[in-house]
Order: C-alpha cells, then sequence, then structure tokens
C-alpha cells in the first residue's frame, strides 16, 4: 500500500500512497497525492492539491477524494489529515468548468450528487481535518473547506461560494454547511451575492478559524495548519473522534438528543485501553502513550 518515500523537510519524511497516485497522475505530475507525516509531525497525513493551473475539480477530483476518504476510514496510525494546495496562491477554484461544459444534464446530475456525497464522507471521518488556505477558495473549493473542522487562512487568500453568478447553487453542501457555521443571513447574503471576501473578512464572518500572514514560501497557513495538527495528536485519538462525533451530531439535534448522544460517545471511550492509560500516566505523571484502542 505504502509507495517511495519522498523527501521533505529534514524533520519529517512523506510517505506517499503510489497505486492513488499513479490513478491520479498525468505527464509525470501527481494532481492529487496523499503523504503520512514523520518525526516531529508524525500521526499527521496531508492531501496536496496540485492540478494546474487552479485545481479545478472534476472527475479526476472525485476518484482520487474517494479512495482516499475510504482508506482513512481505516487508518489508525493518521490521526489529523491537513487539506492543502500547491498551487501558489490558490487552494482550489470550483468546479472545472470546461469539463462541466460538455456533460450532459444526467452526468451533471451524477456528478453534482457525487461530489456532495464525497465531500459529505471526507466531512464524517473520524480524525479531524484542517483546511490549509494558502490562496482563493472559491465554490467547490470552499465547499471542501466547509467540510473540514477548522480553517486557516493566510492573508492573501480570499473566499466565495460564487455559483449564483453562474446561474446555479452551491450543490456539494454549501449551502448547508455556511449556514450553519455563520447564520443564515449572512451565509444568503454571500451565496446570493456572489460575493467574494478577504480572508480578514472571512476571519470577521467565522468562515476561517485562523488568520497568519503570508510568508515568502507561500504556505503560511499550512504551517500554521500543522501547528494545530500537532497539539491535537498527542491527544487521546478514540476521545477525539467521540469528541467529533458528539458535537457533529449533537448540533443537529435537541438538547436532550444531543446529551444523549453525548453520552452514547462517552460510553464507546469506557472500555477502551487508551482511557486506562491517561488514568495510569495521570498517576505515574508521565505524558500517555494513546495507540487509538
Amino acid at each position: 500500500m505504502l509507495g517511495r518515500v519522498l523527501l521533505g523537510r529534514p524533520s519529517s519524511a512523506f510517505v506517499s500512497l503510489s497505486h492513488v497516485a499513479r490513478r491520479c497522475c498525468s505527464g509525470g505530475s501527481e494532481p492529487y497525492r496523499f503523504d503520512r507525516l514523520a518525526g516531529d509531525n508524525e500521526g499527521i497525513g496531508v492531501i496536496s492539491m496540485n492540478r494546474p493551473k487552479v485545481n479545478a475539480m472534476g472527475k479526476e477530483t472525485l476518484t482520487f477524494m474517494t479512495d482516499i476518504v475510504q482508506m482513512l476510514s481505516t487508518c489508525k496510525d493518521v490521526r489529523v489529515v491537513v487539506l492543502r494546495s500547491l498551487i501558489p496562491g490558490i487552494f482550489c477554484a470550483g468546479a472545472d468548468l470546461k469539463e462541466r461544459a460538455k456533460l450532459s444534464e444526467e452526468e451533471v446530475r451524477k456528478y453534482v450528487r457525487q461530489a456532495q456525497q464525497m465531500i459529505t464522507d471526507l466531512e464524517q471521518l473520524r480524525m479531524p481535518l484542517i483546511g490549509a488556505l494558502d490562496g482563493h477558495a472559491m465554490g467547490g473549493g470552499l465547499e471542501f473547506a466547509l467540510a473540514c473542522d477548522f480553517r486557516v487562512a493566510a492573508t492573501n487568500a480570499k473566499i466565495g461560494l460564487t455559483e449564483t453568478s453562474l446561474g446555479i447553487i452551491p450543490g456539494a453542501g454549501g449551502t448547508q454547511r455556511l449556514s450553519r457555521l455563520i447564520g443564515r443571513s449572512k451565509a444568503k447574503y454571500l451565496i446570493y451575492t456572489a460575493a467574494v471576501v478577504s480572508g480578514d473578512a472571512a476571519k470577521d464572518l467565522g468562515v476561517v478559524d485562523e488568520m497568519v500572514s503570508q510568508n515568502e514560501t507561500g504556505d503560511a497557513a499550512y504551517q500554521a495548519s500543522l501547528g494545530m495538527a500537532r497539539k491535537i495528536v498527542p491527544q487521546g485519538p478514540v476521545a477525539v473522534a467521540m469528541a467529533k462525533k458528539a458535537v457533529n451530531e449533537g448540533l443537529e439535534q435537541n438538547l436532550a438528543d444531543g446529551l444523549r448522544t453525548e453520552w452514547a460517545c462517552y460510553e464507546n471511550i469506557i472500555p477502551t485501553k487508551d482511557r486506562l492509560e491517561g488514568l495510569r500516566a495521570f498517576k505515574e505523571k508521565r505524558k500517555p502513550v494513546y495507540r487509538g484502542e
């Protein structure tokens, strides 16, 4: 399953899922890839988009992301996932409109439904996801980011659900996730007007969680996302997964049902080895070593 080791910074090695990368490669490049980090960043997985020129989302995107979500759904050694772009100044510009123009009405229906399901499956992964926005996130690109638990944006980033300017609506969860995140009226305004807002405005609106000044290498949001991920990795992975489930599902319920969901998640933790390890580590005044069991 694991492919070659790719050289990175001295503190980490990158292991690529070559069977997925090969399927998505063209002309020797890798438009999409997944890497497991090592060293100081062990436990972090990175999904990288590198589809010239603006990471436009097409059938290729669905193929890769469906494969990677399936792999991550059974993966225990990856505790946090960072979603990033390798294209300078661009996170993801949304749908591949040239490809979309060639599709029949039935093919459009199939594609949009598959995109909606893929992004939902990404959102529902057990481990937290962090979207690193080192550039513009438009349309489906912002819908990708909205499926993440956290969004970190650099100061050069701009965001927008711009579909109404094309005579359509966000179809991969944007109308639902944005309104739940920032409120009905603000979401309606952004969608109705196809507004494109700066990273600072996105932070003020609550679309992004952290803003960082862009650096000379253009990866400030990615580096900040790694810093956030490093704070999550040492925590109990089963506990983090259950906390994510309790919060996400509970927010869709009334308080009484939400409390029942919280208890069900807590009950899943009681028989785990990690819970006992946490108690032992506290007693022995040492850092716990969690194994996700």
